[in-house]
């Protein structure tokens, strides 16, 4: 797995077979304010890449870019070798490939966005069920293991308004993995959540991280990036600062940039 400046975008970043994701000088302007300037990265399945920086450095836009909940500005993104068709202006040239492409990609928002009409088991089967096409019984059965996966089978008829943030993350979670994506893009998962729950929503991501799962992952929790990450990268004004390993990055920084704020949030 590797990680690349938009200078070095031009090189092959891993073998066709093993990438999972790569964007290519991935621009986002939201009126005349510049939030992504040329951000370039590769991930190679089963790599846990690790997003940091300040507020406002751009982080959680380019998960959005690369699920289209956002239309970048110009850039290339490419998922599992197969290449989203973008318009002059950024814009999805078909809405087919975006559904396409989203049913390979498990997003977990910061703040759960679960359906709170619908019990955590409605939430879970909601998309199998409708969006793919999986039966009811295999959905049903599959979402009965995630929530177990994730210690929520006892909560499976309960609605979101009765869990604590932490049970209500962790069934997004479960609902994340309900589609069986390729990669699962997680945007400050812990951000909303009070400080004694925080570690329940990442022991989940843990074990994910432990059985392979690619991962893209903004977090503030730099203790947490050090232990499941393999390469991370420390966003800064729009750009990639810097990027390597998590024992580089957070053990021998070389941008003055980047050992400011690992000091700021130790």
């Amino acid at each position: 797995m590797t990680a690349k400046t938009a200078a070095d975008s031009v090189r092959p970043a891993a073998e066709p077979a093993d990438e999972a994701i790569r964007v290519v000088d991935l621009h986002k302007s939201f009126g005349n304010l510049e939030v992504l300037k040329g951000v370039s990265l590769t991930a190679s399945k089963g790599d846990v890449v690790t997003l940091i920086g300040g507020s406002g450095s751009g982080k959680s836009t380019c998960l959005r870019c690369i699920n289209f909940l956002e239309n970048p500005t110009s850039g290339r993104i490419v998922i599992g070798g197969e290449e989203i068709a973008i318009r002059a202006d950024g814009t999805p040239a078909s809405r087919k490939q975006i559904e396409r492409i989203r049913s390979r990609l498990g997003m977990v928002f910061q703040a759960f966005n679960l359906w709170t009409h619908r019990t955590l088991l409605e939430n879970v089967t909601e998309v199998p069920i409708h969006v793919l096409g999986v039966p009811k019984d295999e959905a049903h059965d599959r979402a009965m293991a995630l929530l177990e996966r994730v210690g929520l089978a006892g909560k499976a008829d309960t609605y979101p308004s009765f869990l604590s943030g932490g049970q209500q993350q962790r069934a997004a979670i479960a609902r994340a993995l309900a589609i069986d994506p390729s990669v699962m893009l997680f945007d400050e998962p812990t951000s909303a959540l009070d400080p004694e729950l925080v570690g329940e929503v990442l022991s989940v991501i843990r074990d994910l991280a432990a059985e392979g799962r690619t991962m893209l992952l903004v977090t503030h929790e730099m203790k947490f990036a050090r232990e499941v990450s393999n390469h991370v990268i420390y966003l800064s004004e729009g750009r990639i600062e810097e990027e390597g390993p998590p024992e580089q990055v957070f053990g021998t920084p070389q941008s003055d940039r980047l050992k400011q704020f690992l000091k700021s949030v130790a």
